[in-house]
């Protein structure tokens, strides 16, 4: 195999390649000077020298100095060349890098591959980043024995088509976080939402009524009362679509019918949402584990004391709020125990040992029942505050209490479409029954000859 180039990753890719068991020849336009840098199994040679010993090229430079290596085109002719460039911004070019090599070279065999791979992950082995290679090539044989290749390296190769794939798989490695911007802008725009609430209610509220300065209260009161807002509505958001999705299917009859745009991309990123939502409510358990450290509640911790030794109360017990705090706590800590079973689970290493059943019990029904036991934990916070006159400043209801909003509705939605008429109905809808289908039946007649016709799959 050749390497034409002498940087980080054709010194990585080289080091793979030999611990692969390959013969590893290295073209450098300096070879005295780079032979320190690669293994001793490589031979450390002119280009052209390399190019003569090997039949398959990883070309491993940048695009700006494909044109170098023309003067190659003689020796070039019927070898396979692999293009593992990148690019520094997204579509930067018209034609991809891996085309553009080809037009430079009509007499190789151009191949796509291996620039989603980094130099860290060739040299610790495909245990190691991901083990996807992507490959593309108008030429079968070609991507088959690249595929080999990596498949001896240790890696899973993935054939992405022809050459007009490279510009895509050229783009993959500098998109950021593709499938979760949408899902971080969403948990941004509620945490916003209820932070402002929750200011407006415990700092604001009492600066104007009583004169009273609560800003103390920002850095973790005030965001520790809007984590569990955000991660139980974000809970509730990965499984509100599927219940929009099972409406629009009894609605129309038919599993056929495609959905929205925005539902359909909302389907898409319930993975995103459901670890978002994991992420903030371990945030709000971290923060809740802190609330006893701070110095403002020693203070008020002291001056409770203080005024409860003026008053000679010694006893100052409240079962009900006993009871509900022991509740209101271990109901919490179990649904965040279960978020982390819907978060680890969700890895693709632990993903794939599963198989569809477990994995769809775990994430739907565990699922829902991590809503439902997120539901108890907000009602026992609330518990008979939300009829107390003095929990709406400014008019304005409790925060948890609108946060039930929406996880109520698809837990009541759960509960009706498990009713056995509606079940039963969704369920041959998925199987592929269909409202309004017509099927072909034969009666006799009067005479008793026999008549077709057609009638709805419905009667």
């Amino acid at each position: 195999i050749g390497v034409l180039g002498s940087g980080d990753f054709a010194r990585s890719l080289a080091i793979r390649l030999v611990c692969s068991g390959f013969k590893v020849v290295v073209g450098s336009r300096n070879p005295k000077r780079k032979a320190s840098l690669f293994p001793s199994a490589a031979e450390v040679t002119f280009q052209a020298e390399a190019v003569k010993k090997a039949d398959v090229i990883f070309v491993a430079v940048f695009r700006e100095h494909y044109s170098t290596l023309c003067d190659l085109a003689d020796v070039l002719v019927g070898k396979i060349l692999v293009d593992v460039s990148n690019n520094t911004e997204i579509n930067q070019s018209k034609e991809s890098n891996a085309e553009y090599l080809a037009s430079l070279f009509p007499a190789c065999t151009v191949v796509k591959g291996f620039n989603v791979v980094s130099a860290w992950t060739l040299q610790s082995g495909a245990r190691d980043g991901n083990k996807q290679v992507l490959i593309c090539s108008n030429n079968q044989e070609a991507k088959r024995t690249v595929a080999e290749i990596a498949q001896v390296m240790g890696f899973t190769p993935v054939d992405m088509g022809c050459m007009s794939s490279a510009c895509e798989i050229e783009n993959m490695p500098l998109r950021l976080l593709p499938a979760w911007k949408i899902p971080i802008f969403l948990s941004l725009g509620l945490f916003l939402c209820f932070f402002t609430y929750n200011l407006i209610r415990q700092v604001i509220h009492p600066y104007i009524r009583e004169q009273k300065n609560k800003l103390y209260k920002i850095p973790i009161e005030v965001v520790n009362t809007t984590l569990p807002c955000v991660a139980y509505v974000m809970l509730s958001l990965v499984y509100l679509p599927g219940v929009l999705a099972a409406c629009s299917q009894l609605y129309y009859g038919t599993k056929y019918r495609r959905f929205p745009d925005w539902l359909d991309q909302w389907l898409q990123h319930r993975k995103q949402i459901g670890l978002l939502s994991f992420f903030c409510a371990a945030l709000h358990a971290v923060y809740s584990f802190c609330l006893p450290l701070r110095r403002s509640h020693r203070y008020q911790l002291i001056e409770t004391a203080v005024k409860q030794a003026v008053e000679k109360k010694m006893n100052i017990w409240v079962e009900e709020e006993v009871w509900r705090m022991e509740i209101y706590i271990s109901v919490g800590i179990i649904a965040l125990g279960l978020l982390s079973l819907l978060a680890i689970t969700s890895l693709p290493s632990i993903a794939n040992s599963l198989n569809w059943r477990e994995f769809s019990f775990i994430q739907s029904t565990v699922g829902f029942i991590a809503l439902v036991i997120s539901t108890l934990h907000t009602l026992t916070y609330g518990w008979s505050r939300a009829f107390d006159e003095n929990q709406y400043k400014f008019y304005l209801p409790p925060t948890y209490t609108l946060t039930l909003l929406v996880p109520c509705t698809v837990i009541l939605a759960k509960v009706i479409f498990s009713l056995p008429c509606i079940q039963h109905r969704l369920l041959r809808i998925r199987r592929g029954w269909e409202k309004g289908r017509y099927v072909k039946f034969v009666l006799p007649s009067a005479t008793g000859e026999y008549s077709s016709g057609e009638t709805s799959s419905n009667v």
